[in-house]
């Protein structure tokens, strides 16, 4: 006697139960969870005004910084600084620039200045982080430190506008000019990020401590 031939709903719901199983067993391909501290530092850079660059020059310091705002205001800081001194001899070396005027040569000279005195004044703000006590710091003394802090960013990023506006002039458009914005301006985004951060940590800081 032949035997019954498997019906065809039959044969598709076998088929369905294997490649059910069959997946179960697949390796996942789905995206590992993010990095918490990496996520610490987008959500922090949200609060500046240029967001994309500032995850851009602090991601790298997510493993550092971990979920610490005091961390990751001096690691903008230091960003900062070093970009400054980057910036500074990109702008000494345009003095050399054949065909150079001698109102784009002042310029040049006096924006140099501007940026190592900006410098300057990050080195000093970084410093004043230094001296806050980690988490742990409140009262008067860390007020103080903060408000010097601040002030000192503030200071930077007044210079570098003050470089800016020595090219302000309309015979000095060219590319002198161009090459100090290139410069420049980029610089005084990453202060800018580096000060929303500073002030971020501040706010958060006198928070936690019930301060007002």
């Amino acid at each position: 006697m032949a035997k019954a031939k498997p019906s065809l709903s039959f044969l598709l719901l076998l088929l369905l139960h294997v490649l059910f199983f069959t997946t179960l067993l697949e390796p996942s391909n789905s995206q590992p969870a993010t990095d918490p501290n990496t996520d610490f530092i987008k959500s922090s850079c949200s609060s500046t005004h240029y967001p994309a660059l500032c995850v851009q020059c602090l991601s790298g310091y997510a493993a550092s910084v971990q979920q610490d705002s005091r961390q990751l205001a001096r690691a903008a800081l230091q960003v900062s600084l070093d970009r400054a001194r980057t910036a500074g001899s990109y702008v000494a070396q345009l003095s050399r620039f054949q065909g150079i005027t001698p109102r784009e040569s002042q310029a040049v000279q006096d924006c140099v200045q501007n940026i190592g005195h900006s410098a300057s004044q990050l080195s000093q703000s970084i410093d004043e982080l230094g001296q806050m006590g980690g988490q742990g710091a409140a009262g008067e003394a860390f007020g103080w430190h903060m408000s010097n802090a601040q002030t000192w960013v503030s200071g930077a990023l007044t210079d570098e506008n003050m470089c800016l506006d020595g090219f302000s002039r309309p015979d000095m458009d060219g590319s002198v000019k161009n090459s100090v914005r290139g410069q420049v301006v980029e610089l005084a985004q990453v202060v800018s990020n580096a000060l929303a951060l500073v002030d971020r940590y501040g706010s958060r800081h006198r928070g936690s401590k019930g301060q007002p």
